[in-house]
């Protein structure tokens, strides 16, 4: 699915765009290069908002290695990444040479190796005191449980909860069809209590957000009637995150990564989950196979007479 860039701050966009026409007019760059880089670079600020941050000079050696990593998960090759890599330091170079950045972080940057790194997981507990912080006495409280116990139930991507319309819940047979990366659709199962919730939300809730000017499918709005944003979804979850008093770094992929590993610690078939979550290679999916080994391990050392 390709991400709306009306979202994106403009803090960083002007700045690409800016960037875009100094390659093609001062360094004339061939189209098809300038697309290249466009895709490119709009990846990597989508990333970057993704994570909090609307600023160039704000962004981390740590955050653009975190980025590559991404890409490395995704199945990116290295050739792609090393195109990934060149883009991203020419578009340093030049905030630099505009002083838009006070140092170029990209020349201590190098093709990061492959690294499965294991993400944050929250544990049931730590999903539960997420939920039960949500007032469902109100009516954001009740789009707010609604919205996350679906992040929650389906392990979607924060992109694809908020492209979600009426129409792909199928409440008859507890499933939602979700149109992920490349537009390529999927049906994951959701559970009662989701579908709970939603129901109170589309019955209760949305009809009194809607805007009467706008004309939004989208499931989930936000208190102006719009479409919620993926920052404003990051927003909410910090939020009843900072309630919580929970000292890991959640943010909306965090659900998709519990959701996952809740299924194999529960004895879930691999394939399955790479089903649910959209993974076009196994590859990607097993990375969460790690995370259930850590636990299996955490369960061997708190039992066994001598582990």
């Amino acid at each position: 699915m390709k991400s709306n860039q009306n979202e994106l701050p403009i803090s960083l966009t002007k700045h690409l765009k800016a960037f875009l026409y100094y390659i093609e007019l001062e360094k004339g760059l061939a189209k098809n290069t300038i697309s290249s880089y466009k895709n490119d670079l709009t990846r990597l600020i989508e990333f970057t908002y993704d994570n909090g941050i609307s600023y160039y000079q704000d962004i981390s050696l740590e955050l653009l290695e975190n980025f590559f990593n991404q890409l490395y998960e995704l199945g990116l090759s290295n050739s792609s990444r090393a195109r990934y890599l060149s883009a991203i330091r020419e578009l340093f170079k030049y905030l630099n040479y505009k002083k838009v950045i006070p140092d170029n972080k990209t020349e201590k940057l190098d093709l990061p190796k492959p690294s499965r790194k294991i993400p944050d997981v929250l544990s049931y507990y730590e999903i539960s005191l997420i939920l039960d912080a949500i007032d469902i006495h109100t009516p954001l409280g009740i789009r707010d449980r609604a919205m996350l116990e679906t992040l929650y139930a389906s392990g979607l991507r924060v992109s694809e909860l908020t492209g979600i319309k009426e129409r792909d819940i199928i409440f008859d047979e507890g499933i939602i069809r979700v149109f992920g990366k490349g537009s390529k659709e999927r049906i994951v199962p959701i559970g009662s209590s989701a579908l709970n919730y939603i129901k109170q939300y589309l019955s209760e809730v949305r009809f009194h957000l809607k805007n009467s000017n706008k004309n939004t499918e989208e499931l989930f709005l936000n208190s102006r009637g719009g479409k919620l944003s993926r920052m404003g979804i990051w927003k909410i979850i910090d939020k009843y995150v900072k309630m919580t008093n929970i000292e890991k770094n959640v943010h909306p992929h965090t659900f998709r990564h519990s959701f996952a590993t809740h299924l194999l610690e529960g004895g879930a078939d691999l394939r399955a989950v790479q089903e649910m979550l959209g993974h076009s290679d196994i590859s990607t999916t097993q990375i969460y196979t790690h995370i259930d080994n850590q636990y299996l391990k955490e369960i061997h050392r708190s039992f066994h007479p001598r582990a």
